[in-house]
């Protein structure tokens, strides 16, 4: 993990995904983890986090790293100010309800 940020509605991690760990498990992994947690911590064991289904996934290279982690670290400010930069935030609607990032 090399950064991870977020807002009420979404979040951002930079990882570092080895070729033999499917980017799917991966997500899944992290998603059923951190909502078992928080609702068994936070939530009393009631669903104060649920996962939407889908989630986007964005391929950089090393040379990107640090800039990618600095845009997850100010993601609110870039919300604000409407700075987003689309390769990283673009969600778009797919035929048959699902979403493409």
């Amino acid at each position: 993990m090399h950064e991870i940020g977020g807002i009420e509605t979404h979040v951002h991690l930079a990882v570092t995904i080895p070729p033999t760990l499917l980017i799917s498990e991966c997500i899944g992994q992290l998603k059923g983890g951190s909502s078992h947690d928080v609702n068994e911590e936070a939530g009393k064991r009631q669903k104060v986090l649920q996962w939407q289904a889908g989630y986007g996934v964005v391929s950089f290279g090393t040379k990107d790293l640090e800039w990618v982690k600095a845009y997850i670290q100010s993601q609110r400010e870039h919300h604000a100010k409407q700075t987003t930069h689309d390769r990283l935030e673009r969600i778009d609607q797919i035929e048959g309800g699902g979403i493409r990032a």
